[in-house]
């Protein structure tokens, strides 16, 4: 299994966010982490990159724990995160964005380059030379995701790629995460899209007030309404 996330408890300050949350994801899976709005899944995230590390709890990859370990040493291990918010480098250009996160994968491989980035996204070749803050917003996510794939990475955490961008843009960025799927990236998908989330990934987890409420094949969540309508009422009507 590539990774392991067992029973974490996360707080902020005192507040309790998420209690006892477990899911896995093994080398080449797409699995998405569905839930409303505060659900904890951006929570989820931050503690298996230890940027809000768990108090109690494992977080282990390829069977090693990382849970005590900073965020940098876990990036190297070949863990990638798209942050909801982007974070790109406003006044560096495309191409300086992707540069300064270059790097090669754990064992010494550079399957992404920035050449073969401008060929998987080709928007980005257009506005190399063009200044982050210039991109409209589908561009900085698409931005945000080719620079961590510069760290090589074997796992790709998305936290809501679909959010605020307009359904043509979000049908784009569904069709780059099929297309990453067939590099053999593994991924884990955080989104409260229902429909777009179960289009891309085999298996699925429903988060709710930091609790997980269901785990199983995007099959078994399509025919479990009672597990839509309870917890991800809002999003009902995109169920296939």
């Amino acid at each position: 299994m590539l990774l392991q996330v067992k029973d974490i408890h996360t707080y902020y300050g005192l507040s309790h966010i998420l209690f006892g949350v477990s899911l896995e994801i093994a080398e080449n899976e797409c699995v998405c982490l569905i839930g409303r709005n505060g659900a904890g899944k951006t929570t989820t995230f931050r503690s298996i990159m230890g940027l809000t590390a768990p108090k109690s709890g494992q977080v282990r990859l390829r069977g090693e724990p990382i849970q005590n370990r900073p965020p940098y040493w876990i990036a190297h291990q070949g863990i990638g995160f798209v942050p909801e918010e982007r974070a790109i480098f406003p006044t560096l250009t495309v191409w300086e964005n992707l540069d300064v996160a270059r790097k090669a994968s754990l064992g010494g491989q550079v399957r992404w380059t920035a050449e073969r980035i401008y060929e998987f996204f080709p928007r980005l070749a257009e506005r190399r030379n063009q200044l982050g803050s210039t991109l409209s917003g589908g561009e900085q996510q698409m931005l945000t995701i080719a620079r961590t794939l510069m760290g090589n990475p074997d796992l790709l955490l998305l936290d809501e790629p679909s959010e605020g961008l307009a359904p043509v843009v979000v049908e784009t960025i569904g069709e780059l995460i099929h297309q990453l799927k067939k590099e053999h990236i593994a991924i884990l998908l955080a989104e409260q899209n229902l429909h777009f989330a179960l289009e891309l990934s085999e298996r699925a987890y429903v988060i709710d007030d930091g609790h997980i409420q269901f785990q199983g094949t995007v099959a078994e969540l399509e025919n479990s309404p009672e597990i839509v309508n309870k917890y991800l009422a809002v999003q009902e009507e995109t169920v296939r």
